[in-house]
């Protein structure tokens, strides 16, 4: 194997004996978004919607019983939630189960997740988890079937390079698992078919919490 790799490499260095040096390519690229903060959220509301993934957007004050509505409309009662959820995301009505390092199988015979978030792109409908004390491990989003996600607008950027400046700073120094999601668990088979749930949950409802003005 390694004489085969340094046959080919030498072929190429052959190839390209003498040969002038490449045109740098040109990096400019939108870096930093130009929508207010409206319609940003819009925006991002939009693209999750396309995504055929459930949004609302709600007041504070009516979190917990759009949290329990979004359960109570998909039939689950049975819901697991990180340690770190908030006691006021928390709505009455739903058996709900503290994640302390449940099996897979005790995760897959769950109704649904309630997480929290750290960002949400705009521009491409995307929910980014890293194992926040509200989001938990990783499998808690991936095994379960239906997924409930809580977005503060503050937590909304518009572009991909604007959530990866601190998304790479979690990485630096907390290597945080990072996890990013846009809509349902969805592919295609090999006729081209539309298959949801292979991959992680077939429902996802986001919940984008209006910022509370003074």
């Amino acid at each position: 194997m390694s004489e085969a790799r340094e046959l080919v490499l030498d072929a190429v260095r052959g190839a390209l004996a003498g040969a002038a040096p490449a045109e740098a390519v040109p990096r400019e690229y939108l870096r930093h978004g130009t929508l207010d903060a409206q319609a940003r959220i819009a925006l991002l509301c939009e693209r999750i919607s396309d995504y055929r993934a459930q949004v609302h957007r709600v007041d504070a004050a009516d979190l917990a019983a759009t949290i329990g509505d979004a359960f109570a409309r998909q039939s689950a009662t049975r819901v697991c939630v990180p340690a770190g959820v908030p006691a006021q995301w928390r709505p009455a009505g739903l058996d709900l189960l503290t994640d302390d390092g449940l099996s897979f199988d005790a995760l897959d015979r769950l109704d649904g997740v309630l997480t929290g978030a750290t960002l949400a792109i705009a521009q491409t409908g995307t929910i980014v988890l890293t194992a926040a004390p509200a989001e938990g491990r990783r499998a808690l989003t991936l095994v379960p079937d239906l997924h409930v996600c809580v977005v503060g607008e503050e937590q909304v950027v518009e572009t991909v390079p604007e959530a990866l400046a601190p998304l790479a700073e979690l990485v630096r120094t907390r290597r945080s698992p990072i996890t990013l999601i846009s809509g349902p668990s969805a592919t295609s088979d090999i006729e081209l078919r539309r298959v949801e749930g292979v991959h992680g949950p077939r429902r996802l409802i986001v919940i984008v919490v209006n910022k509370e003005t003074p």
